[in-house]
This record gives C-alpha cells, structure tokens and sequence, in this order.
C-alpha cells in the first residue's frame, strides 16, 4: 500500500538519495557517472519550478518521486512550448512492478488536466527498460531527439491529453 502527496521540504534528503538509487542500475552506460548522479542528487532543486510528487508507504517511507513541471515554466528548447513534462520519476527499485511509477505519471497527467493543457511530455531513453514501455503503454509517442546525457541517447516523448 501506498498513497501520494505533495512533496515537503522535509522530503529533499530522501528524494535525492532515491533518485541516486533508482538510476544506480543504469551507471554503467553514463560516462561520467561521478557526475550525473551528483546532479541526481539535487531532485529535491526541482522544487523551486516544479511540483514534486511523492509515494509513501504506511510508515511514510518514500517509494518514489517525480516533478511536474507546468507549461509556463520555462524548459529546454527541445520540449514542445507551452507544455508541461514529467521530470524525473524515480522508484525505489525494490518495489519496482507495483505501479508505483505508473500512479505518479497518471498524477502527473491529472495535473496536466487540472492546468487545462492539451498534451503532456517527457524525456527519456531506450535504457530504461521498465520507463519506456511503461510510457508506450499509456500512449506516449516519440516527439523528438533530446541532448544526449553523458553518452547516454534520449527522445523527448508526448502525450495528448483526453
């Protein structure tokens, strides 16, 4: 079981060190690992543009984040103007496979709803082997080349909105 909430100031440590943890899978393809999971660990930063999106179990361990950031929030040129994106979701890879990412993204788009936007978008990359198809499965469709990241290739990706 777990519910989601609106993230607090309390919540930065844990939400760094999460996002460190859920791509630590992934360090191996980055090339400067050192790096990138520095920048990871400043998820909690994204809370000064965006809103930011916990999942908590009973006992209020985080399980995983993520940040919506709205349309009017300026973003890079390789996102599609005046549309808001889901940034960095993030789960505790031991309980990946019980939609937890699922139920933040579905958050995500209920925020896109709520801000009367037509589409939604995101950002990421064939490695993330539980992300993409996730994303596909909830009709995601690729948008567009995004900068590589320390070696690793990503497509931006958007959805329309019902």
């Amino acid at each position: 079981m777990y519910k989601l909430r609106n993230y607090t100031v309390l919540d930065a440590q844990k939400i760094n060190d999460l996002a460190v943890l859920a791509f630590d899978q992934f360090k191996t393809f980055y090339d400067n690992w050192q790096t990138f999971s520095e920048k990871l660990a400043s998820f909690s930063e994204l809370s000064h543009t965006a809103e930011i999106i916990v999942a908590e179990d009973l006992n209020g361990e985080i399980l995983g984040a993520v940040a919506y950031v709205p349309e009017e929030t300026i973003k890079a040129e390789y996102f599609p103007k005046n549309t808001p994106i889901i940034r960095m979701l993030v789960v505790n890879p031991t309980v990946r496979g019980l939609g937890i990412g699922k139920a933040l993204s579905l958050e995500c788009i209920c925020r896109a709803k709520r801000d009367n936007c037509q589409n939604i978008a995101l950002h990421t990359s064939s490695i993330m082997s539980i992300a993409l198809p996730m994303y596909l499965r909830m009709n995601f469709k690729e948008y567009g080349k995004a900068p590589v990241i320390y070696s690793v290739k990503y497509n931006v990706y958007l959805k329309s909105i019902d």
